[in-house]
């Protein structure tokens, strides 16, 4: 099944790279061009996901998401020229599901969008999640102990840092959602790390090198 896109943004050159490349990984794109347009094309054809600039005309990117958020749980994407700390918390309170800085690599944008559709879309293939005793947590084959910080699989202890166990565990607890690298920072790492948010990427592709059995089709962190 072909998965449906919708790209916002008021820079044609922009939508056009975004759908050109889209299309090339096999995806359906609606477009649009401004806040109001957004909304209306949003709510009839409710997409499996949106790229969303902040500054469209009529109605901006935080307004649209707003509004969206009323009645939908669609993956949203934002997308903008701003850096400021502020808009980025901004978007992610209001609900978006991740937040790309322009210019951004073509490439990058393709692979969160996949992440996102992949932890959507494909909840039947999530595995259940057993607490017992408040201190051992069980998922399929995986196993974390909370007081001693240790992992096993099919028994075998898994060597994992410390934020490695602490990222595990918090994606363990809430399965089927997706995080933004700033949620996980803030939530893995704390409020006190100011570091590059791409020691998420990092610490997850490590993760999964070291519990997956087929780190391309993880189970364990989607």
């Amino acid at each position: 099944m072909q998965r449906n896109i919708l790209v916002v943004d008021d820079e044609k050159p922009i939508v056009d790279i975004l759908v050109f490349n889209l299309q090339k990984e096999g995806y359906e794109t609606i477009t649009a061009y401004d806040g109001e347009e957004a909304v209306q094309k949003a709510l009839s054809f409710h997409p499996d996901l949106i790229l969303l600039d902040v500054m469209l005309p009529k109605m901006d990117g935080f307004e649209v998401l707003k509004k969206l958020r009323e009645t939908m749980s669609t993956p949203i994407l934002m997308l903008t020229a701003k850096e400021e700390e502020v808009d980025k918390v901004l978007g992610l309170e209001l609900g978006a599901d991740d937040y790309i800085t322009k210019p951004f690599k073509v490439r990058e944008l393709m692979a969160r969008v996949k992440a996102n559709l992949r932890r959507i879309h494909a909840p039947q293939q999530e595995i259940p999640v057993v607490v017992k005793d408040d201190q051992l947590i069980e998922k399929g084959n995986l196993s974390l102990h909370l007081e001693r910080y240790e992992v096993k699989k099919n028994g075998t202890v898994i060597d994992l840092t410390f934020r490695e166990f602490e990222l595990l565990k918090y994606l363990v607890l809430q399965p089927c959602k997706v995080f933004s690298r700033e949620i996980l920072l803030e939530k893995v790492w704390g409020y006190e790390y100011y570091g590059d948010v791409r020691t998420v990427d990092v610490t997850v592709r490590r993760l999964r090198e070291k519990i997956e059995d087929d780190d391309a089709n993880p189970l364990y962190v989607l």
